[in-house]
């Protein structure tokens, strides 16, 4: 066993089916009574309906007004009515989206939080904010925004439409396979990883054929906790950096992006970081993790190449710039031309070779 150093993130978990009503307690134990509930238009009728009935007179406030990316003018927005609602605590109910929202609340209140994932993402499970502004998406790291209680409630997903399912999922396994390769990678994180994303690579292809099966739902939905948690212990390297760059500059949709560009990153780094890339592919049950990864969307359905949501060729050269700036860590160097030939590849939505 190599020398190593570990910070535990302080959150408190429940996992499990039909966890939702216990939100009401974990509000009393935090010591607050006026939540502001944060969600999104297609929870409004559904899960943030049950969510604000089970609070009854603790919960204020309502917003549904979470959106990809985080924009800044939408933080301002519900921020102004957060404020007037004299409001003790904020609850998340939704995806990745709505995590952010009250992530950026909570960084400029420092209200704890209680979150109610719905795809997995696992945002929840990290201290890591993204935010957009004019175009331009930044990322900061703070114990502010980081979830004091996260409530995993599988029936929350059972209705997450099996393509969504899919990319979510991707998503979250992106943040164990950088974790793998990360700088600041660990043994305690590196095992948590492998088995994030063998948990989720067993589940996603059954919720695809059978979106109501009960354990593959519990099984993407831990998986998903497993991946957030890697990604909130560790930094993120070329993969994150690539999304993020494609995502807020170019309006391309969050969990599809990491889909799509997660083979090309793990190709791309395959000869600096062999064993963690091998644990990947072990996890997987494949030979090899690049091809594993693309073959994981490309058979079960999901999009595969830049050009099918939405990315414009003539945006390549200027989404490589992008990459390049502000210095940041990966196994491998980043350089220009590799990075365009990657964009290109992933543009194509050519198999890694």
């Amino acid at each position: 066993m190599e020398a190593f150093e570990y910070s535990a993130l302080p959150a408190r978990v429940i996992f499990g089916f039909g966890t939702l009503p216990r939100v009401t307690d974990e509000l009393i134990a935090l010591g607050r009574k006026r939540a502001f509930v944060l969600s999104d238009p297609h929870h409004a009728a559904g899960g943030a309906a049950r969510l604000m009935h089970t609070l009854d007179k603790l919960g204020v406030h309502l917003s549904t007004d979470a959106v990809m990316h985080t924009p800044l003018d939408v933080t301002e927005r519900v921020l102004a009515r957060l404020v007037a609602c004299d409001a003790d605590c904020l609850i998340s109910l939704g995806g990745g989206s709505t995590i952010g929202l009250g992530k950026a609340l909570a960084l400029r209140t420092d209200l704890p939080q209680i979150a109610l994932p719905t795809t997995y993402a696992g945002s929840e499970a990290t201290p890591v904010l993204g935010e957009t502004d004019r175009g331009q998406k930044s990322t900061i790291r703070s114990m502010k925004v980081l979830p004091e209680v996260i409530i995993y409630d599988v029936e929350l997903t059972l209705g997450l439409p099996p393509g969504l399912s899919l990319v979510s999922g991707i998503n979250a396994i992106a943040h164990a396979v950088e974790a793998l390769y990360a700088r600041e990678a660990n043994p305690v994180i590196s095992n948590l990883a492998e088995q994030g994303i063998a948990a989720l690579g067993r589940a996603l292809p059954r919720i695809v054929s059978d979106p109501a099966n009960r354990d593959a739902r519990s099984d993407a939905l831990f998986g998903a906790w497993a991946c957030g948690s890697c990604l909130g212990a560790v930094g993120m390297s070329l993969h994150h950096k690539l999304c993020h760059v494609l995502g807020g500059s170019f309006g391309l949709p969050h969990a599809e992006t990491h889909t799509v560009i997660l083979p090309h990153a793990a190709a791309y780094n395959a000869g600096a970081a062999p064993a963690a890339l091998d644990r990947v592919a072990r996890a997987l049950g494949a030979h090899e993790a690049a091809r594993a990864l693309f073959d994981l969307a490309a058979v079960n359905g999901a999009p595969t190449s830049l050009r099918q949501i939405g990315m414009l060729q003539s945006d390549l050269d200027k989404a490589a710039d992008a990459a390049l700036q502000s210095a940041y860590w990966n196994p491998r160097p980043i350089e220009r031309d590799p990075i365009r030939a990657l964009l290109d590849d992933a543009y194509h939505g050519r198999r890694p070779s």
